[in-house]
């Protein structure tokens, strides 16, 4: 559900984002996208055709109701890893915990999720993955690349059993983050040359979409 703040709130998130994104922009993982100054579809669309150059095959996955699913707790323990000031812890968790209100007048507590809709919401999403899945990746799998934009992940692998095999770390990664994969759309793919693949007959997908574009083997 969208959550959208009133002129008052918009201000101050704006304000608090403005301070946060001072602290947390210089620790964001370079491949991470979306949402963030400096930084495009575009750049993420490149990046994403040259590492398919370079490492034949991908994982193309997303994250099943991210928005609606960052658990409250886990979200303010890890901006307490980043940031201390008061009034950014405050807020940040007034703007996470703030009811729903129905159209009969009625209020909904909310216990998970950040609303989208709210300034401050993708840089709290930005920072959620950071720890949940970015930095994770990078320390536990250093040379295994990727492009993610907001919960669009693009993972690049160099074998079916490499890919099988983060994937399985990644699933139960994102579960001790209340978080899990969207089944229906895992997609292991193959994206070199199409005739190199008929050859050895593997059957894998052979074409994925990531922010609007569809990659896929050259046909050689």
């Amino acid at each position: 559900m969208l959550g959208i703040p009133t002129i008052l709130d918009r201000v101050a998130q704006q304000v608090i984002k403005a301070d946060l994104e001072k602290i947390v922009e210089l620790l964001f993982h370079p491949s991470s996208f979306g949402y963030r100054p400096g930084k495009s579809t575009h750049d993420a669309i490149d990046q994403c055709a040259k590492n398919c150059w370079e490492r034949w095959y991908v994982v193309d996955l997303d994250i099943k109701g991210f928005f609606d699913n960052i658990d409250h707790e886990q979200m303010m323990t890890i901006l307490c890893m980043y940031t201390n000031p008061k009034q950014i812890l405050l807020y940040c968790e007034r703007w996470l915990k703030a009811p729903v209100q129905k159209q009969n007048g009625e209020l909904q507590a909310r216990s998970k999720g950040t609303p989208q809709g709210g300034v401050i919401s993708p840089l709290l999403a930005n920072l959620y993955l950071h720890e949940a899945f970015d930095q994770w990746l990078e320390s536990t799998q250093p040379r295994i690349v990727f492009e993610r934009y907001a919960d669009d992940i693009v993972i690049h692998t160099r074998s079916i059993e490499q890919s099988n095999f983060i994937l399985d770390k990644l699933k139960a990664r994102l579960k001790e983050y209340s978080l899990e994969i969207h089944h229906e759309k895992i997609k292991i793919v193959y994206c070199y040359r199409t005739a190199r693949l008929f050859k050895e007959g593997k059957n894998v997908h052979v074409s994925f979409d990531f922010l609007g574009f569809t990659f896929k083997p050259g046909f050689v």
